[in-house]
C-alpha cells in the first residue's frame, strides 16, 4: 500500500470518528481532540491510540468499543487495534476551535 492510499485511509477514518460521540459531551472524539494517533499498516489493519477526557470515564468501554467498530466497518480496513493511552493527559487545548464554541469555552 502506497502512502496516498494510506492518506485516504486516513481520512476515511477521521470521517467516521467524527461519529463517535462521548455520551456526556455532544462533540464527537475527533474534535474533542481524544484521538492520538491513526496508524493505517500495509496489511489493512489500523493502530489508533486514544485518550479519554477522564482517566475514570465510566463510558470508557463504550466509547472504545464504538471507535473499533465503526473503523472497522470501513471496506480498506480488516482490523483495528484501539490503545487507550493518558500521556499526554488530555485537556480542553487539545479540542478543535469547533469543539470548543460548542461547548461554550470560546
Amino acid at each position: 500500500m502506497n502512502q496516498e492510499e494510506k492518506t485516504k485511509i486516513e481520512e476515511q477514518i477521521v470521517d467516521v470518528l467524527k461519529t463517535v460521540y462521548d455520551p456526556e459531551m455532544p462533540v464527537d472524539v475527533w474534535n474533542l481532540g481524544m484521538i492520538y494517533k491513526i496508524d493505517v499498516k500495509d496489511d489493512h489493519s489500523v493502530d489508533v491510540d486514544m485518550t479519554l477526557t477522564a482517566p475514570n470515564c465510566p463510558a470508557a468501554d463504550y466509547i472504545m468499543e464504538d471507535v473499533r467498530t465503526k473503523i472497522e466497518s470501513l471496506e480498506s480496513i480488516e482490523h483495528a487495534n484501539i490503545n487507550l493511552v493518558f500521556e499526554p493527559i488530555w485537556d480542553y487545548s487539545m479540542m478543535s476551535e469547533e469543539a470548543r464554541v460548542e461547548l461554550g469555552f470560546d
